[in-house]
């Protein structure tokens, strides 16, 4: 007889609580008739609906569910996980959902270069239809001590780097996202160090959780969490997932992600969650529930420390947690 033993962060697909239907606030207070611009105009599902129509991909989602994938928590629902975000491009806001709007995913391409075989520029649709699309529950933890947990749909990043084809010099991938200053507000603030750059070593690219997110919800990604292109590595702080990936290159010295150079003594390169690593003005022991008044024990790695620690067993000179 064949005992499956359930890790530690794992709960049944029954207990998984299901995308809420909308019922945000913008279409309650449309409902009573007040409020305006937006708000008044409920118009979160027009949105909703005319993002998925502009998107040529849309008609593989929602994709299938890969259940090796499960939570310790429920789903969180999109009504609070939408519209709370961090999205520097367009806002220092959490509500970044209307300012994101502004920027045009289509026609999208992504640039692969640098130590690859034969660098190449790829359309956001011919790379997603030619990637094995799924579906899985991950936990998010931003590294402001709040949490929520998200039904991504995309493929796994060792299939990117597979197709890039880097060489044996390669060591670590970055990830860049788009620069428009007319589109994104945030870009005009001079002192922040543009575009937002994010890296990995190739060791954590190729392991099995590191995800390119195309979509969330079983449909396309919304802007607001990055769309048309963004990474998901669960168990590092949310700083690490760069949303709107337009330019990816492979390098033999560590880049200097976007945080790292405006405030490394905070946010460093690794950026690996660990309750027992405060960050300089908070604790990391515990965190908030989105969309409740929850607050859990953090976990080292996030929860995902069988499937990670291993990565970092030879760095711990390094400083992995901050």
């Amino acid at each position: 007889m064949l005992i499956k033993t359930r890790r530690r962060w794992e709960i049944r697909e029954s207990e998984a609580t299901p995308e809420a239907v909308f019922t945000d606030r913008r279409r309650f207070i449309a409902a009573l008739g007040i409020g305006s611009g937006l708000i008044g105009a409920g118009l979160w599902p027009a949105r909703e609906a005319a993002a998925q129509t502009r998107d040529p991909t849309a008609d593989l989602y929602p994709a299938k569910r890969n259940e090796t994938y499960k939570l310790d928590r429920d789903v969180t629902a999109e009504k609070f996980s939408g519209d709370y975000n961090n999205y520097y491009e367009f806002s220092t806001s959490k509500t970044v959902t209307p300012a994101s709007d502004a920027l045009k995913t289509r026609p999208w391409t992504v640039k692969i270069g640098g130590l690859v075989e034969k660098p190449m520029e790829i359309g956001i649709d011919d790379l997603i239809r030619r990637m094995p699309l799924e579906e899985r529950l991950y936990r998010l933890r931003c590294v402001e001590a709040w949490s929520m947990a998200v039904p991504w749909t995309g493929f796994p990043l060792r299939a990117l780097v597979d197709l890039a084809k880097p060489t044996s010099a390669a060591k670590y991938i970055v990830m860049q996202t788009f620069q428009d200053k007319a589109t994104a507000p945030g870009q005009r603030q001079f002192w922040y160090p543009w575009p937002y750059t994010e890296g990995l070593t190739l060791e954590e690219a190729r392991n099995d959780l590191a995800l390119m997110v195309t979509g969330v919800y079983g449909k396309p990604l919304p802007n607001q969490f990055g769309a048309p292109l963004r990474l998901a590595v669960p168990w590092k702080y949310g700083f690490k997932s760069v949303k709107a990936i337009n330019a990816i290159s492979f390098t033999a010295e560590r880049p200097k992600t976007f945080w790292e150079g405006l405030q490394a003594s905070e946010y460093g390169f690794w950026a690996n969650v660990n309750p027992a690593v405060p960050h300089p003005r908070w604790s990391q022991a515990d965190e908030r529930i989105l969309g409740s008044n929850d607050r859990r024990p953090t976990l080292l790695f996030n929860g995902y420390a069988e499937e990670v620690a291993p990565l970092y067993k030879d760095l711990q000179k390094e400083r992995l947690y901050a």
